[in-house]
């Protein structure tokens, strides 16, 4: 099974590009392309940021080009991709087009877009029906992902779109599309909260499951470590995923272990990183 990571958390000190390239002397086999300074949302002020960055210029898929180049270079490529979120937020909305550009010029194959949390299926259906004529036109799958709210009462997680199977599978059966596909979150699927696990949705999930996004938690909170660093029961997560067969990458998005251990070598946390997606994607062989 091939290895792939965000590259958001190592860009934060080094750049995208330099972070494609350190992805690939981690020993990762491909790169999961982070979007959101395309449209990052402030929840405080309500408005998304002005970020200085190329994915918000007119030169976005030149940038992208750049990063496959970088790629190809050192011997890896692009995977998948992940859309700026939240999806609710029309201006965001208006980016969902150009993140899956974007993923096509990177080389990637499938675009992980959030689904609303708070909408209807039909609502979150509507949505993904007018992507995805573009989104085959480019010659990339969307993948919906399981999401959560969150009781401030009740300091705990509470359901939201796809965070359970019966909501998952709805949302896929409304859609309807072989272009349109379900991108497991380990973290979301074993948050408090939820009633779920992120094996159950493995296996309910099973054909529809194309993409993953792979980190550990405490099972309360989202705190996207490191597989094996916290509460979450990976070997049993790695079984299901053997049980059905799945085809995918084992993609990290751990994005919290540079930033708490390795800001001041991300190089080094990449290393780590990769070494242990290893130690799990051998698992689900």
């Amino acid at each position: 099974m091939k290895i792939s990571t965000e590259i958001q958390s190592a860009a934060r000190y080094i750049g995208m590009e330099k972070a494609v390239e350190a992805v690939a002397k981690a020993g990762f086999d491909a790169f999961d392309f982070s979007l959101f300074d395309m449209a990052r949302y402030d929840y405080q002020k309500k408005c998304v940021k002005e970020i200085d960055t190329p994915l918000r210029g007119n030169e976005y898929l030149a940038f992208s080009r750049k990063l496959k180049q970088i790629a190809n270079d050192n011997g890896i490529f692009c995977n998948q991709s992940h859309a700026p979120f939240p999806s609710y937020v029309p201006e965001i909305a208006g980016y969902l087009k150009r993140a899956i550009e974007c993923t096509a010029e990177a080389g990637g194959s499938i675009c992980i877009i959030h689904p609303m949390n708070d909408a209807s299926v039909q609502e979150n259906a509507e949505m993904y029906w007018n992507l995805l004529p573009f989104a085959k036109a480019c010659g990339v799958k969307i993948a919906t992902e399981n999401m959560y709210d969150w009781d401030t009462a009740e300091n705990h997680a509470t359901p939201a779109a796809c965070s359970d199977e019966k909501s998952f599978i709805e949302h896929l059966e409304k859609v309807n599309d072989p272009s349109f596909v379900a991108c497991l979150d380990i973290g979301h699927g074993e948050m408090k909260g939820l009633d779920t696990s992120s094996p159950a949705l493995i296996r309910a999930l099973g054909k529809h499951l194309q993409a993953l996004h792979v980190h550990d938690n405490d099972c309360w909170h989202d705190s996207h470590e490191l597989p094996g660093t916290m509460g979450i029961d990976f070997p049993a997560v790695c079984a299901a995923l053997k049980e059905v067969g799945y085809k995918g990458f084992f993609t990290l998005e751990s994005d919290m272990y540079i930033l708490n251990n390795r800001r001041d070598d991300p190089e080094l946390g990449l290393k780590e990183m990769a070494q242990t997606a290893r130690k799990y994607a051998a698992l689900c062989e």
